[in-house]
């Protein structure tokens, strides 16, 4: 074990960094993008409390499509427009738009999914007390369906861990990146299994940690 780690341990290290690095950044704008878009599809559809069949009609397809498309074939098809965005496609920096592209939709999905839970009655009683649409989605619909909403984000997180070892097959770096290069072309089992099992593992605390969050919303 010792002789392992001196040989791989910097770079083992350094590759779960980069993943933590590509999950945390890559989470924090899709939350940015997703949750606002979630909002947007609930009050917008049909019934909502903006009703706008245009709008929701636009999103709903445009969230559709990018939901339909593989991370990897993903990754290829906007390589022009990492590039342009970018600067490069290749790296940390290189990998960040199309996690972000194949999250925040899903996110949004999730996050439609949780404010469509939350009981059409305690809308239509602060409606019917003149309560702005604005007050309304911050502190009954966001506030309602919190457990829910962090439920998503977690499911959200999970798969953009499974994404980023993806990302490693065209030079993104991470703990992906490691295995193939390492575990896979070098011909190192040992590295390859030292590599799934801390995906396995920061899986594993992600989920319990959003367990956790959720549960304790849900009582408050």
């Amino acid at each position: 074990m010792s002789e392992f780690w001196n040989q791989w341990g910097n770079v083992v290290i350094e590759g779960l960094g980069q993943t933590l690095v590509m999950v945390c950044v890559a989470l924090a704008l899709s939350i940015i993008i997703g949750i606002p878009l979630g909002v947007l599809l609930v009050i917008a559809r049909p019934g909502g409390l903006n009703s706008n069949f245009t709008l929701y009609s636009i999103l709903n397809s445009v969230i559709n499509v990018l939901r339909s498309l593989p991370f990897i074939i993903l990754l290829f098809l906007i390589l022009p427009l990492t590039k342009l965005i970018m600067g490069t496609t290749i790296g940390v920096q290189g990998v960040l738009l199309p996690l972000i592209i194949y999250t925040a939709p899903y996110l949004a999905r999730l996050v439609e999914t949780s404010l469509l839970e939350v009981d059409g009655g305690v809308i239509e009683a602060y409606q019917a007390m003149g309560i702005s649409h604005f007050h309304i989605i911050r502190s009954v619909l966001l506030r309602e369906a919190r457990g829910g909403i962090i439920r998503g984000l977690t499911i959200a997180m999970i798969g953009l861990i499974g994404a980023t070892a993806m990302a490693g097959l065209v030079g993104a770096g991470g703990l992906g990146s490691i295995a193939y290069q390492y575990g896979f072309l070098r011909n190192e089992p040992a590295v390859m299994y030292t590599t799934i099992i801390l995906l396995i593992v920061l899986v594993q605390i992600v989920q319990s940690l959003g367990n956790t969050i959720a549960k304790s919303l849900d009582r408050s």
